[in-house]
């Protein structure tokens, strides 16, 4: 390296040097420490003033919660929910000591050595708010309930600020046990249960004083997340998790030396109770609101945002045909059971809808026999089979799609199908051979004779020839739940579950020309912070009118000259469809006028502890329990009374789709006289070759495999050795070859 190259090297070193010279006289440590001690101090300063400025304030609007007011949709008081607030203060010795540890477990372990603080979660949770991630992030006991007492639930950071300050200056202020009195007191449990007091009763029926270790550490567990912890509602996934959250709570409990190990090991879960109606919701009232409350909740009101009450919810049930509903099950059917001495009537659950076809609105409702007695909402449970009065969506998807029968023929009210009992279906992948009311054969029946007289068979080809995907299209289009519903032919007997509330909704498509209707019982909902968006009652075309009027057409005669006689009457215009399930375990009338849309049901409950459906044969001493008998009585005696004694509306009909009827064949109701009919049904039919359940098992084949080119206009073979149970659609003493032996 040369002399001028030296100097270079040597120049740029000194220019290096005189850079890190500067930047190290810049940041030295003395003026690092500094500024950090300065920032400290700044903080530290700015608290200081926020401390001084923030008092621990009054107690917030929420520790004091208001009630919900329901009204009938004329503006009258129907009920007033936490009028009283389902809170009971208790003092905390009351609390036994082990459950009083189960929540600091859960909680807060360190509750009893902190000073009302976790700097370390409260940093997280401002962290986490400014990024926008919510609620993430611990807080003391003392935190949650200075929030809970003091302040709002509001995700801010001013909030999360006054929160630890306020904190605190409590945990200063006030006792540790004063302050998990308070706590125990305002936290918020699930089940519209405010306080451990209430709390208890909700899940346990008890008073706090009575919880043991087990049920307080549950408890304890479902602060985290009370709807998605409350064992009857929980998922799997929630149940797994809330397992998990009480081991970890009494786990607890044994590091922190509140719980023995031995007498840990030995405890068991507590499922909770089931839950029950609250206070001041007797009769129908408790399902009323239920149904108002679980509508808004579809409708993005949260539980919590309920719970906390302020709103004014007027219902769309009319007062008059509320009362009028009551009175006629009261009058048609409780005042002839005897439940306390029959082992049968006490089994027998009521529940009906009754909705406007015109708007939606449901204007009475029967949940059973109150809400305080028999929680389960019979109106709007979906574990029953609707039975026959599913075949008219069968008719419905049939016209809708223009299908034809086995031989071309177009199918109408005038089709002409085999009426043979237990005659095995014909071009199906599925053998289904079902049996008729009775066994009873019909010569060539037509389709309006065969709904009049609801004869499986007839329907079971129906079914077959529209194709069960067609069918089940139609009917979720018309309003029927995607519950057990699978695509094979047995769904002509309506073996998938439905509640009162959606056939109410189903069949006021049919009474409002095809137009979707759906059954919505809030008409407003109303808060001082928000508004809730009702329902739409009525939206697009579901099917054609000419197909919705075809069935009501038919429907009509099913009312005047068939199933549905006991609704007949000339004080109004009406159509209908009868309907029993497998074993008599339900039994429906489901029918309309130009006004007025009702679904009545039966359903067989055991009152053995867990429940299950049972037979309502022998109800009241009248033997089978079908939907021509109670359930249409019960329609006839509440559309008359709702209707103020009768209507001259009428219905108007329009494009009846009569369909084809071969020249060869003549039409005839009359039996066939190649089969006995049987006097009464046979309670244990034999295994049928697709058995309608409420969960419908895989068909096997019946005794001769349909050959595909045999028209659906003649028997294929012999008729098939399995049976399926009918659905005894016919009003007492007027089936065919009953001879009267049924409901005298």
């Amino acid at each position: 390296m040369g002399r001028a190259d030296a100097r270079r090297a040597q120049g740029r070193g000194a220019r290096r040097a005189a850079r890190s010279g500067g930047i190290r006289r810049l940041f030295t440590w003395r003026k690092i420490l500094g500024t950090f001690f300065g920032l400290c101090l700044l903080v530290m300063g700015a608290f200081a003033a926020l401390y001084v400025y923030v008092d621990v304030p009054e107690a917030n609007a929420q520790a004091q919660k208001q009630s919900n007011v329901y009204k009938y949709s004329d503006g009258t008081l129907l009920a007033r929910s936490n009028s009283e607030v389902n809170r009971e203060i208790v003092d905390l010795d009351v609390v036994p000591k082990p459950v009083q540890h189960a929540f600091v477990a859960a909680e807060n372990k360190s509750f009893y050595r902190d000073q009302g603080v976790d700097l370390k979660g409260t940093t997280r949770g401002l962290l986490n708010t400014l990024s926008g991630k919510g609620k993430q992030g611990g807080s003391t006991i003392t935190q949650q309930y200075v929030k809970n007492y003091y302040l709002t639930q509001d995700q801010t950071v001013s909030r999360k600020l006054k929160e630890l300050v306020i904190s605190l200056k409590v945990d200063q202020r006030m006792k540790k046990d004063d302050i998990l009195a308070g706590y125990l007191n305002t936290v918020y449990y699930g089940r519209g249960a405010s306080g451990i007091q209430a709390a208890a009763q909700a899940y346990y029926g008890v008073d706090a004083k009575d919880l043991d270790t087990a049920q307080g550490a549950y408890l304890a567990a479902l602060l985290q997340a009370p709807s998605q912890y409350d064992w009857a509602n929980a998922t799997p996934g929630g149940k797994k998790l809330v397992k998990e959250r009480w081991a970890y709570t009494l786990n607890n409990m044994v590091d922190e030396g509140w719980l023995d190990k031995a007498e840990r090991d030995k405890l068991t879960f507590p499922v909770p109770d089931a839950p029950k109606a609250a206070p001041g919701m007797e009769g129908q009232t408790g399902y009323l609101v239920e149904a108002a409350n679980n509508e808004m909740k579809r409708q993005g009101v949260t539980e919590e945002e309920l719970d906390a009450g302020g709103w004014t919810v007027t219902l769309n049930i009319d007062k008059k045909r509320q009362k009028q509903l009551e009175k006629s099950v009261a009058d048609q059917l409780e005042n002839q059971l005897d439940r306390k001495n029959s082992k049968v009537d006490a089994t027998v659950q009521a529940g009906a809808t009754s909705v406007d076809p015109k708007t939606g609105k449901v204007v009475a409702l029967y949940g059973g026999v109150g809400a305080t007695e028999h929680y389960i909402s019979n109106a709007t449970r979906q574990d029953y089979q609707p039975a026959s009065t599913f075949k008219p969506l069968v008719l419905a998807s049939a016209l809708e799609n223009e299908s034809v029968t086995q031989d071309g023929n177009l199918i109408g009210l005038n089709t002409v199908y085999d009426g043979t009992s237990k005659r095995p279906v014909v071009g199906s992948d599925t053998p289904f051979a079902p049996q008729n009311e009775d066994d009873i054969s019909y010569d060539s029946p037509t389709v309006q004779t065969a709904m009049d007289k609801s004869i499986n068979s007839v329907f079971a080809q129906m079914v077959v020839d529209v194709t069960p995907s067609a069918v089940k299209k139609t009917a979720l289009d018309m309003g029927v739940p995607d519950k057990n519903f699978p695509e094979r032919p047995a769904i002509t007997l309506g073996t998938m579950n439905a509640s009162t509330w959606d056939m109410a909704g189903v069949y006021a498509t049919l009474a409002n020309h095809g137009k979707k209707v759906t059954p919505t019982i809030v008409k407003s909902a109303e808060h001082r912070d928000r508004t809730m968006e009702p329902v739409d009652g009525v939206g697009g075309q579901a099917i054609s009118r000419a197909s919705a009027d075809t069935v009501t057409k038919a429907l009509t005669e099913v009312v005047d000259i068939g199933s549905g006689r006991e609704a007949n009457t000339s004080a109004y215009d009406a159509a209908g469809k009868t309907g029993t399930s497998e074993d008599n375990k339900a039994a429906w009338f489901t029918a309309y006028t130009p006004e007025l849309t009702t679904a009545v049901a039966l359903f067989g409950e055991s009152t053995a502890e867990g429940g299950g459906q049972v037979s309502l044969t022998g109800t009241a001493n009248s033997g089978r329990a079908n939907g021509g008998g109670f359930p249409a009585k019960i329609w006839a005696d509440y559309t008359l009374g709702a209707l103020g004694g009768g209507s001259d509306a009428t219905f108007d009909l329009q494009g009846i789709e009569e369909g084809e009827t071969p020249v060869t064949e003549t039409p005839s109701a009359t039996p066939s006289e190649t089969e006995e009919p049987s006097e009464t049904p046979s309670e244990e039919p034999e295994t049928p070759s697709e058995t309608p359940s409420e969960t419908p098992s895989e068909e096997s084949p019946p005794a001769e495999t349909p050959s595909e080119t045999t028209p659906s206009g003649s028997p294929s073979g012999s008729p098939s050795t399995t049976k399926d149970p009918d659905d005894g659609d016919w009003p007492p003493g007027e089936r065919p070859g009953s001879e009267g032996v049924l409901g005298q």
